[in-house]
């Protein structure tokens, strides 16, 4: 099997597995990142296969619905990838990309670093700002019953990585807890030209929002 069908049978995979799956995390999220990770990709010295891949596979099982067990995505990943024959080396680098790539609070510090990570985690925070980010953000937080605003709860910027997963707080603070804070975490050129844009956007957004509670 060449490299474009193993990609095409990861699609048809990551489809069939992410079937009904909750609107922020599902294939459609998948869809964008990778297209995202693959403009990127263009202008920077990587592996585009393993972008691919890895693309394809971070959110192939996210730890917050697996009750924060961050191994179930790795393991799900290599399962699949060795039942199309990819090189052992290829997939524990996109292990090691799912293991990595989410944002785990201020306060987590990275264990894996690859040019290959870097592009794929760009794409993925793209998708976490921005109008699509702003939507995807309250449409996570309806589906855990939070509240939109509370003023009597701030935002908490100091959060450990275990406060930040078990964190049940307003889907308003999400935006200073993280979102806000994306656009100078990006790692690469194109990255970062993108989430400025994007990031404009959710500060007209927060303005408004807080003229219309007031």
């Amino acid at each position: 099997m060449d490299k474009k069908e193993i990609i095409n049978s990861t699609i048809t995979f990551v489809k069939e597995t992410l079937k009904g799956a909750e609107g922020g995390h599902d294939f459609f999220h998948v869809e964008r990142v990778y297209k995202n990770a693959l403009l990127i990709a263009e202008k920077e010295d990587v592996d585009e296969f393993v972008v691919a891949l890895g693309a394809l596979l971070h959110d192939i099982a996210d730890s917050k619905f697996h009750d924060g067990d961050e191994t179930v995505g790795p393991k799900k990943a290599r399962f699949f990838l060795e039942t199309k024959k990819v090189n052992d080396d290829v997939i524990v680098h996109v292990e090691n990309i799912i293991t990595n790539i989410s944002y785990k609070g201020g306060n987590f510090k990275q264990q894996f670093k690859s040019a290959e990570l870097d592009v794929i985690q760009d794409a993925d925070r793209l998708d976490a700002i921005g109008a699509i980010g702003i939507a995807r953000c309250f449409n996570y937080g309806g589906f855990k019953n939070r509240e939109i605003y509370n003023p009597s709860i701030l935002p908490n910027l100091s959060m450990t990585k275990e406060e930040y997963k078990k964190s049940k707080a307003p889907t308003i603070n999400h935006f200073y807890e993280k979102l806000l804070l994306l656009k100078d975490k990006m790692n690469t050129n194109t990255g970062r030209k993108i989430a400025q844009e994007r990031h404009d956007f959710m500060e007209v957004f927060l303005k408004q929002f807080f003229i219309e509670w007031a």
